[in-house]
């Protein structure tokens, strides 16, 4: 389970079909024990470039969820008080994607920050989660060898299909890839930190789609 929102507001918590960026680099921060106060240790990992290959493009599902709202239920909010019997509680709707993998890259001039992200996903800090603190990833998401020399699309083309955890699923032919644009073109995306994630402020970029074949070679990998 894992879900990447962008837009989401109060009760309706979205999921995009991919890794957002501001998630990607949420669980970073917290792979490097970054304070989401911390804007000056953020800030650099801001400025990668950020590629997602779809291994698996999961299925889309909601939960309706609870809480507070049966008689004599008591739930904290966020400012620290507690609801009585004539508040409503709390429902909402959260998307999220089931049984999806991606194989997501960065990439950037910055050699020793990247050793430093590499060897963190190896040895977390705190806790990592897939978007939400609730969906865990069931494996380490470390690559071995994931520091590489070539460009982060020649990368994403033919690195080893990671899905391949079930023997009867057959690779598909095709894989896309959602790759960040530098000039411009493309889907726009409001995912761009733009602060530290205490202050939650967040800024355009856009994204190009391709399709490439799918590497003939498999590497066991979690999502």
């Amino acid at each position: 389970m894992q879900s990447w929102g962008t837009t989401s507001r109060f009760n309706e918590r979205d999921t995009g079909k991919e890794p957002s960026k501001s998630g990607v680099l949420g669980l970073l921060a917290a792979a490097m024990g970054i304070d989401r106060e911390n804007w000056t240790d953020l800030e650099p990992l801001t400025k990668l470039t950020m590629g997602v290959r779809h291994d698996r493009e999961g299925i889309p599902k909601r939960d309706f969820q609870t809480a507070g709202c049966a008689k004599g239920d008591a739930i904290i909010r966020a400012n620290g008080t507690k609801t009585d019997e004539d508040d409503p509680g709390i429902i909402s709707n959260r998307d999220y994607l089931a049984d999806a993998t991606f194989l997501v890259g960065l990439e950037g001039d910055n050699r020793e920050l990247l050793e430093r992200i590499h060897t963190s996903l190896l040895n977390p800090k705190w806790p990592l989660s897939l978007g939400r603190k609730s969906y865990v990833p069931s494996e380490s998401i470390w690559i071995e060898s994931g520091i590489q020399d070539s460009s982060l699309l020649d990368t994403l083309t033919r690195w080893p299909w990671i899905a391949n955890h079930r023997m009867w699923e057959a690779p598909p032919e095709q894989l896309r890839i959602s790759i960040e644009s530098t000039d411009g073109t493309g889907s726009l995306r409001m995912d761009q930190p733009l602060s530290s994630f205490a202050l939650r402020r967040f800024g355009s970029r856009f994204v190009c789609s391709l399709l490439v074949p799918c590497p003939k070679e498999a590497s066991h990998v979690s999502a």
